[in-house]
């Protein structure tokens, strides 16, 4: 205790010298930046590159755990694929991922029998779009354009709860090969979908991939003209 008084009363005193500039020589200056530098706090990850990014894959999900299922929600990047040239182009644009979980119990889920639901970018535009009284319905056929579909069709259907706001987000899932109807509801409060649409819209340009669009260098569109036409057009300017 009476080491770590004495620091704290000697660096006290040195950082009045500081800021009244009454240093005598650089070794009082380099002790206090080295005493200040030791007792900092690191706050970078070991996972946290330099622009912010993370090495390392992350999983991030938001959920709403009901009586009778949950809904979860996780977005989805899109994938790309590079060209002949080097550049990028998408192969697969991203989707918010809605997950629906059927109750076995009090806050207990059965996470077996699951079903997902990919909203896309133009369905996630009509899901923030909605107004209080509005409704949408979205039909998806997993293997569209496959030998096999119609097999399975997943159908969910957003509407307004009747008094106390919100929303009902049901989904039904019918699989003609293992004769199964699934159905879900999860009522969503005005808070809760509140939420999802202020995250929504900002997921929404990545979903296009977008920010890795704005992430490029720009293509340099600079014309070398002659020094003369340089000079008036500076002339031009100080009218």
């Amino acid at each position: 205790m009476l080491k770590l008084s004495h620091f704290m009363r000697s660096r006290t005193t040195l950082s009045e010298r500081l800021f009244f500039g009454k240093v005598g020589n650089t070794k009082d200056a380099l002790w206090l930046h080295g005493s200040i530098s030791r007792a900092g706090i690191s706050t970078a990850g070991k996972d946290v590159a330099a622009d912010g990014s993370y090495s390392r894959r992350v999983f991030a999900s938001f959920t709403f755990y009901k009586g009778k299922a949950s809904l979860s929600m996780t977005p989805r990047l899109p994938e790309f694929s590079k060209m002949v040239s080097g550049a990028l182009k998408i192969e697969r644009m991203g989707v918010i991922l809605l997950e629906f979980c059927p109750a076995i119990g009090p806050r207990k889920y059965d996470y077996e029998k699951k079903q997902m639901f990919a909203l896309s970018a133009t369905e996630v535009g009509s899901l923030i779009s909605l107004g209080a009284k509005d409704s949408c319905e979205f039909f998806h056929d997993p293997s569209m354009k496959k030998s096999n579909e119609g097999q399975v069709r997943k159908t969910m259907t957003i509407t307004p709860m009747s008094e106390s706001g919100g929303y009902f987000f049901a989904l039904s899932v019918v699989n003609s090969i293992l004769k199964t109807n699934e159905r879900f509801s999860v009522p969503v409060t005005n808070a809760e979908f509140a939420v999802m649409r202020t995250s929504f819209s900002f997921m929404l340009p990545y979903l296009m991939g977008w920010d890795q669009y704005m992430r490029q260098l720009p293509t340099s569109t600079v014309e070398h003209k002659p020094e003369g036409v340089l000079r008036n057009l500076d002339l031009e300017w100080d009218k």
